[in-house]
């Protein structure tokens, strides 16, 4: 256990963000969620009204998110100083654009695919996630992240202790 956890801390991965990061991030994680709902609300119509199949739609709310959270983290330098290491800024942007998913369009599944596309959009924004090569398992994501095979990517509800760490595997 020892090593799962060192691996989500190091990567600033999913584990890390549900340990620690929501924990400390004062209003910053709220701030870019305020900011989807908005969007959502006067783009698509309210929240779960975004067809689940519409990708051009779900990548367009995902990009905007995701550029919001970058932005401000490059407007105010001391929110980047607090949130180190680019890992946690990657993973809190991340999860801004998962929710933004969720919400829009009441599917949990979308969430996870619009977390991954996060991180893709924000490796070719700024060249790296986080530091070293800890940023791997966050890149890989979205194979998994569509993938139906048991031992990969089952839906949200239905993954289970099988699902792959990977810090752990990659």
């Amino acid at each position: 256990y020892d090593q799962i956890w060192l691996g989500g801390y190091m990567s600033g991965g999913v584990g890390f963000t549900q340990y620690a990061t929501a924990a400390y991030t004062d209003n910053i994680l709220e701030d870019y969620v305020y900011y989807a709902i908005d969007q959502i609300k006067s783009k698509y119509g309210g929240l779960a009204k975004l067809d689940p199949t519409d990708n051009d739609k779900i990548m367009d709310l995902a990009e905007d998110v995701n550029g919001y959270a970058l932005s401000s983290y490059e407007k105010y330098p001391a929110v980047m100083e607090t949130h180190f290491g680019g890992s946690q800024r990657s993973t809190v942007a991340a999860a801004a654009t998962g929710i933004a998913g969720s919400m829009a369009t009441g599917i949990a599944d979308v969430g996870l695919n619009c977390w991954y596309y996060s991180m893709l959009d924000h490796k070719e924004r700024s060249g790296r996630l986080g530091f070293y090569g800890f940023d791997l398992q966050d890149q890989c994501g979205s194979a998994n992240s569509y993938a139906y095979r048991s031992d990969e990517g089952l839906p949200a509800e239905a993954r289970g202790p099988n699902y792959p760490n990977y810090a752990m595997n990659v």
